[in-house]
């Protein structure tokens, strides 16, 4: 069985329940969910169970049915006790065993697969996510950090390697499908992976990663530590705003104004658009001195929300349709469900600048979010079509060029 046909559906349905249920939590309508109630158990299921479910569905291809029972029992497990039982220690293994299975898993083959040193990026950026995801467990569930971080230096690290990953991803998967829609339109589109571009973007992500993990560990009261921290700020977020600039002008050479008849790939395109945007506010606001926390958080969910999540919500779209075989689906309702990621993203930066009540503004974000997951949870289940992972017998002719 594909991992897409067990982690794409259970990502989905954990999107459209726990980010509503979390944002009930925090206002204080429920007390019933206490990992939930705070912006670091929030960030963490929306990181960590969320995201992570999606990016095993999307790299772990077939595998046997025990193996995917494991490591889908291990997530089920994860989100329970980090749920209802945050900062337990008796289950500290329990948060910690999904990812360390998920690592085990696709790093070796990954790292074997990769010749280029820009395809190392991927193997390695996912098993640094997992490294960060058993880290932040131990720090949590034990209280005995693995590295000299706070849980929110942790979290913003993730944030910037799940960043990465995007950018990564996204451009590879973009670049050929609108080369392709440019080919059928008559058309020819020279400039789609940028190599150079993509190179740079690695670098400067791990600029970036390294400088936030030096800054984090350099926070104290000594005016050395403090100056070697602010050096270390400055550095990050200079390299996470050119990175967002790069990615900005890879969007603008793909030419997608030129499309014709292909609005899901325009929606697929936005949320690398939204990644662009997050990473300069993200570095704009990680290199004001004094840092402001509000600029931060409001650049963090522009890549959260609007990039993380619509980005992932189009490529299980995409992944979806390809592994089931099935011609088309609905252009509509995957625009619908992109248009309403925007409206949470924007709502959620509107209430983070006071402009209105930030509580009513909050709930409707979030629940733009949860709809937005429940249009794709529709398409999952709607879809007809094989969704194993064997491939077909039937060789298929090469393209001519």
């Amino acid at each position: 069985m594909h991992g897409s046909t067990l982690f794409f559906p259970a990502a989905s349905v954990y999107a459209v329940v726990a980010l509503p249920l979390s944002m009930l939590s925090m206002l204080g309508f429920t007390v019933a969910f206490p990992g939930l109630a705070t912006p670091a158990g929030h960030a963490h299921e929306m990181l960590f169970g969320f995201a992570l479910a999606v990016v095993a569905g999307h790299q772990l291809g077939p595998r046997t049915l025990p193996a995917l029972a494991l490591l889908a029992a291990t997530w089920l497990a994860g989100r329970a006790t980090s749920v209802f039982l945050p900062g337990n220690v008796a289950t500290a293994g329990v948060d910690i065993a999904f990812p360390a299975l998920l690592a085990w898993h696709l790093a070796p083959r990954l790292f074997r697969s990769a010749k280029k040193w820009r395809n190392q990026a991927l193997p390695a950026v996912l098993t640094a996510i997992c490294a960060s995801a058993i880290a932040l467990a131990v720090t949590a569930r034990l209280h005995a950090p693995l590295v000299p971080l706070t849980p929110r230096d942790m979290l913003r690290i993730t944030v910037a390697l799940f960043s990465l990953l995007l950018l990564f991803m996204g451009g590879r998967l973009l670049a050929p499908v609108i080369a392709g829609q440019f080919y059928r339109q008559g058309a020819n589109l020279a400039a789609r992976v940028q190599p150079r571009i993509e190179g740079a973007l690695i670098v400067l992500m791990t600029i970036a990663v390294v400088s936030l993990v030096l800054g984090g560990a350099s926070n104290g009261h000594e005016p050395r530590t403090l100056q070697s921290a602010r050096l270390a700020r400055s550095i990050a977020g200079a390299a996470l705003a050119a990175a967002g600039v790069l990615a900005g002008l890879r969007v603008v050479r793909w030419r997608l104004w030129a499309l014709r008849g292909r609005p899901d790939l325009l929606c697929l395109a936005s949320g690398y658009g939204w990644l662009a945007v997050g990473l300069v506010a993200f570095g704009a606001a990680h290199a004001l001195v004094p840092a402001d926390a509000r600029a931060e958080t409001l650049a963090l969910h522009l890549i959260t929300i609007g990039s993380l999540g619509t980005l992932t919500l189009n490529v299980m779209a995409l992944t979806w349709r390809l592994k089931s075989r099935d011609a088309a689906m609905p252009a509509r309702v995957l625009v619908a469900a992109t248009l309403l990621l925007a409206a949470a993203t924007l709502v959620r930066v509107l209430a983070g600048y006071d402009v209105a009540d930030a509580r009513p503004l909050l709930v409707v974000a979030s629940a733009c979010w949860a709809g937005a997951f429940a249009l794709l949870l529709f398409l999952l289940v709607s879809t007809p079509g094989k969704r194993g992972g064997a491939r077909s017998r039937t060789r298929t002719p090469p393209r001519r060029a």
